[in-house]
């Protein structure tokens, strides 16, 4: 089909929910894309996060097939090898939790919303979120999103959430009390901007917690499996949450969430009170056990630091050229660049010239290379930024 053939198929049958770029990709593979009208784009924010080792990585492709050929489904009255296995290295490579698994991002957060209000005593019924958050779309996540935009159309919300400042400590040791059941956060915005929290505030989160029987969630659906150059974003902290979600990087491609919860909190998720049908099935976990040895065995940790911390030199670079760009933040292959106006003609312009990046909040530019780019690969794009800036000035 052609590319105008395929738009016109999704124009008649595809609920236009998506403001979708006019581009057909048919191939991805590495740090490339390929769209159907032959073009190769370099592409520095592979899936929304979810390539994080690169489009079609080999190890994930190939226990997919191996896997595919044996069980692709067994629903969870049973026990699974995959599953299990997949839980024992995410536990071993975060604080020893137990797992719970599912489809995304926003199932693992609402199942650990329910799992906050499961353990904690009965008049405990609030949630703290921090403004400039990111969630999901569900009704009790976007709710936890505390960005009015995605609350338009969809009011009244739940009850008991509460808004504060992120990174303001003050704003939030004045929202506790003792009827608040958890706070979730996110160690660095994504959505929201790249807005790495400090220390402080992560260690405030955890004294107030323990001080209030409170649930500490840390949402790690953009940073964990490895983004910021740790396993999971609070390792970058001096701190360890009661609960963490994942999803996006964790099947290197394949749709697959995980919530994970200390032991003692996890025992209160018993039969009947949450599920996923799919949740934890053979060939997501299959993919997810692909990304953690990859990751282990070409020391793609140790290349998140290291190329990230070049990909932010290079940017600071072009920040003294370019006036536009006000700052560069983030941590490891988690990178944003403030602008001082809109980034969407920005982005659509690189796009033209084959390197694809993101805009959020409107003025931030998001850098989230795949975890096996290379230098090369960050100066190529680079040059690209560097050209549309240049037209721009």
């Amino acid at each position: 089909m052609t590319t105008q053939e395929t738009i016109e198929l999704f124009d008649k049958y595809v609920i236009a929910n998506y403001g979708r770029l006019p581009r057909v990709i048919v191939k991805g593979e590495g740090c490339y894309l390929y769209d159907a009208d032959g073009n190769k784009i370099l592409d520095m924010f592979p899936g929304w996060a979810v390539s994080a080792l690169g489009h079609c990585h080999p190890k994930v492709v190939e226990s997919l097939r191996t896997q595919s050929g044996e069980l692709l489904h067994i629903d969870n009255t049973f026990y699974s090898e995959p599953q299990g296995v997949l839980a024992k290295l995410l536990s071993e490579r975060a604080f020893g939790g137990k797992c719970f698994f599912c489809n995304s991002g926003a199932e693992a957060n609402e199942g650990a919303l329910k799992l906050a209000r499961l353990h904690t005593s009965q008049e405990k019924y609030k949630f703290i979120t921090a403004e400039g958050s990111f969630h999901g779309r569900t009704f009790a996540t976007v709710t936890a999103t505390a960005q009015p935009k995605y609350h338009e159309g969809f009011l009244p919300l739940l009850p008991g959430f509460i808004y504060v400042p992120f990174n303001d400590v003050a704003a939030l040791e004045s929202a506790f009390s003792d009827e608040v059941a958890a706070v979730m956060i996110e160690p660095i915005q994504g959505e929201g901007g790249i807005n790495v929290a400090s220390a402080e505030y992560l260690q405030t989160i955890r004294r107030l917690c323990d001080e209030n029987g409170a649930v500490m969630i840390l949402d790690e659906v953009q940073t964990g499996i490895g983004r910021t150059g740790k396993w999971f974003g609070y390792q970058n902290f001096d701190v360890e949450p009661d609960i963490i979600t994942m999803a996006k990087a964790l099947g290197g491609g394949v749709a697959i969430g995980a919530m994970m919860a200390k032991e003692e909190i996890a025992a209160s998720l018993v039969p009947g009170k949450h599920a996923s049908t799919f949740g934890g099935n053979c060939l997501a976990c299959a993919a997810g056990i692909a990304v953690i040895e990859a990751i282990e065995e070409d020391k793609l940790l140790e290349n998140a630091v290291e190329l990230g911390q070049y990909t932010k030199d290079r940017l600071e670079q072009l920040r003294g050229k370019h006036s536009m760009i006000d700052s560069v933040r983030g941590i490891g292959l988690m990178i944003g660049i403030q602008l001082t106006g809109s980034g969407k003609t920005i982005v659509d312009q690189c796009l033209k010239k084959g390197l694809r990046i993101n805009c959020t909040n409107d003025t931030v530019l998001r850098f989230m290379p795949p975890m096996i780019a290379t230098k090369s690969h960050i100066d190529n794009a680079i040059s690209i930024l560097d050209s549309v800036l240049s037209e721009g000035d």
